[in-house]
């Protein structure tokens, strides 16, 4: 991206497809993502109060720049249903030049 700028990833799980989809639509309409990709059926195993779970979740893969990442951390905490919601950034090292062009167009660095 221009200046240096990469893209981040964002992973997020949800407890299903349907809020998983309400999310990615919120990110997308508010311009705070360029894409949500709905991964349904995984599965998760995790430590929680004490006790291993098990559960099956919907996995947003979530395409953003990095100046808009607070944003979308907040409008993703107000809008998931969990206490503690998975919200993890990760950096992208390289990609299609198109592609990485077409992130940054789409998510404005001011609101938007």
């Amino acid at each position: 991206m221009s200046g240096g700028e990469s893209p981040l990833v964002v992973l997020v799980t949800a407890p299903s497809d349907d809020v998983a989809k309400e999310i990615g639509r919120r990110l997308v309409d508010e311009r705070l993502a360029a894409c949500v990709n709905v991964v349904p059926g995984v599965t998760s195993i995790f430590w929680w109060e004490g006790t291993q779970q098990e559960v099956s979740e919907s996995l947003l893969l979530i395409k953003t720049r990095p100046a808009r990442y607070a944003d979308l951390e907040r409008r993703v905490l107000d809008l998931h249903p969990y206490s503690v919601p998975e919200v993890l950034a990760v950096p992208v090292q390289a990609g299609a030049a198109a592609y990485l062009r077409w992130v940054r167009d789409s998510v404005p660095v001011e609101g938007g």
